[in-house]
């Protein structure tokens, strides 16, 4: 044991100590997860129509170190990413905003990703070099400019409208909620 150590592992004050800290991570988890049921339940009550794009979340916050034949670069600027997309809780929140756009009588449009944020609005050209930065799109044929994210939103709608009128809405699948009164009523009339 270190002489500066200051609390016996398993001792009195190391299991106090290990407890209030167990008390600030609970109260973080409960905040939020309250923050998602709020958000989820506001846009499943106002929309009747969600479209999200597809993200594979389990890929997305994948390790960045690599083999020792080829190791990763940015590995550190990586964990930190993966651990922002982890921390907000993007598969709880499309969980939940699965199941409570179900209740509602909604839709859950997950629209694959690919070429989302690189599509211009205007002539519909596909292209790496029309998102230059993070933050800026800017089409290399058409001239348009414009936010990237906001780009990147409107391509998502335009192609959740484009599957749910085609009719091959690749809708979120069956929730693992139970169904409310409501819903058990639907059922039973059909």
């Amino acid at each position: 044991m270190c002489p500066r150590t200051r609390k016996k592992k398993f001792g009195k004050n190391w299991t106090k100590a290990k407890a209030k800290v167990q008390r600030i991570h609970t109260k973080i988890a409960n905040a939020r997860r309250d923050y998602l049921h709020k958000t989820t339940t506001t846009i499943s009550k106002n929309h009747a129509m969600v479209c999200i794009e597809d993200l594979q979340v389990r890929n997305l916050s994948a390790s960045a170190v690599g083999t020792l034949d080829a190791p990763g670069t940015n590995v550190r600027a990586k964990s930190g990413l993966n651990k922002a997309i982890l921390v907000q809780g993007w598969s709880e929140f499309r969980r939940q905003l699965d199941y409570k756009t179900a209740w509602n009588g909604g839709h859950l449009i997950a629209v694959p990703p690919q070429n989302t944020s690189r599509t211009c609005l205007r002539c519909g050209h596909v292209a790496k070099e029309n998102r230059q930065t993070q933050a800026r799109f800017a089409c290399v044929k058409c001239g348009f400019k414009e936010n990237a994210d906001l780009v990147g939103a409107i391509n998502v709608l335009r192609a959740g409208h484009a599957r749910l009128a085609c009719g091959e809405t690749s809708l979120v699948g069956a929730s693992t909620q139970e169904p409310t009164e409501a819903t058990i009523r639907e059922l039973a009339c059909a």
